[in-house]
């Protein structure tokens, strides 16, 4: 054992003249320790939040949307084969997008209504998956002479007053020309499922019908209104979807789900930040008192460092001392901090005993701990820490032995 090490544990370990200073260290474990503890749960929170709301969104939008400029989008195969062999492309369904009128009984309400193709649709709703859209909407040779089936929204099914087997009517702007004017096309469905993605602006605007019946319903013939697609990682769908325009040209044009949700995950990014930024400063509160704990232990030491000069000590060494008590207090200040953060995650994850009200798009407190957001934070704190140190062991260095001496 060096013996800036040996003389730096027996400062930390004695029982100083002053016992303010011994509280003064106490309370900078505490402070480093409820910084750090409050950083990696705020952290995890955050991320928990970012990514659950990431799998709601992408459980109804698909990764990449690929679209046609002009007219309707037709003759698709050969590109939906194209952008099947696409590396990184998991999934390709046409899809048939229009916004609608839905009238019940009980009510009128605007929508957006998505024709999809069960068999390859490439939604992903944590309680309605491609199994129960293919039960909800079959469709078979007979399939126009019975009731076609739509799949709502949970809210948008409350606001209509409807329930699974309930009929209501769909109204679109695409209709025929009549002595009495333009008259809106209207057919009969009925309610064959609800989803929930415990988000509003999904539940209660959108709608889901098979694609023939979309097709019809809006006198498009076998035209579609583009191709969904699901890639395999979800970070290169912007570089996909470059791929992809870059491939196909002109008139084809495409949008990834970064770009269409950009100012709700930077939003999300920022808050994030900013509360890092915030809760950083509880562990720079404590690295100051690690500097006055120091300070004050320079003064009272001051004939010990004479002495220690005296014998031989160098310069160096004697910062080493005092780095070595701060880092001390820091590192069982980090130590213990990531520890309870670790353990108050887990146990967050685990039993999510904390409810949210009702105007989060969550109802428990999401929790993602990654471990590399452990480890920045507690480098972090470390760094601080050792930042706090630097200016009383550069001043305890500095002092002359002689008048030490002679005046401590």
């Amino acid at each position: 054992m060096s013996f800036e090490l040996f003389i730096g544990g027996r400062y930390l370990r004695a029982k100083q003249k002053q016992a303010f200073i011994s509280l003064i260290n106490i309370l900078a474990v505490a402070g480093v320790t409820l910084g750090v503890m409050a950083l990696i749960v705020v952290i995890a929170v955050m991320t928990g939040a970012t990514a659950d709301m990431k799998s709601r969104i992408l459980g109804v939008e698909a990764h990449i949307m690929l679209m046609r400029h002009g007219q309707g989008f037709t003759d698709y195969e050969p590109v939906l084969e194209r952008v099947a062999a696409t590396p990184g492309v998991s999934a390709v369904s046409p899809f048939v997008y229009s916004q609608i009128m839905l009238r019940s009984s009980s009510g009128v309400s605007g929508a957006v209504v998505r024709g999809i193709d069960p068999a390859t649709a490439v939604q992903h709703i944590e309680n309605f998956d491609n199994t129960r859209f293919q039960a909800a909407l079959p469709y078979d040779g007979a399939q126009a002479q019975r009731r076609p089936g739509i799949v709502l929204g949970k809210d948008l099914a409350s606001n209509l007053g409807v329930a699974e087997g309930d009929p209501l009517y769909l109204i679109t702007p695409q209709g025929m020309l009549s002595p009495m004017g333009h008259m809106p096309a209207m057919r009969r469905f009925q309610v064959a499922g609800i989803f929930d993605t415990g988000m509003y602006d999904y539940d209660g605007s959108v709608a889901y019908v098979h694609l023939a019946d979309a097709q019809r319903l809006m006198r498009m013939g076998e035209a579609i209104s583009g191709l969904e697609i699901r890639v395999e990682d979800i970070d290169k769908a912007p570089e996909i979807r470059r791929r992809l325009v870059s491939e196909l040209g002109y008139p084809f044009w495409a949008r990834d789900w970064i770009h269409l949700n950009r100012n709700l995950f930077a939003a999300l990014k920022l808050e994030k930040t900013a509360l890092g930024i915030i809760l950083t400063l509880i562990v720079l509160v404590a690295a100051f008192n690690i500097a006055s704990s120091l300070i004050m232990m320079v003064m009272e030491k001051t004939r010990d460092i004479a002495i220690l000069k005296a014998m031989g000590a160098t310069d160096r060494s004697i910062r080493r001392i005092f780095v070595l008590k701060g880092m001390t207090i820091g590192g069982l200040g980090t130590s213990l901090g990531t520890a309870l953060g670790v353990i108050l995650c887990m146990l967050l994850k685990r039993y999510k005993f904390i409810d949210l009200p009702e105007v989060y798009y969550f109802s428990k407190l999401p929790v993602s701990l990654e471990m590399a957001d452990v480890l920045v934070i507690a480098a972090a704190a470390l760094g601080i820490c050792f930042l706090a140190t630097l200016y009383p062991a550069r001043q305890a260095a500095r002092l002359n032995p002689v008048e030490a001496i002679r005046y401590g």
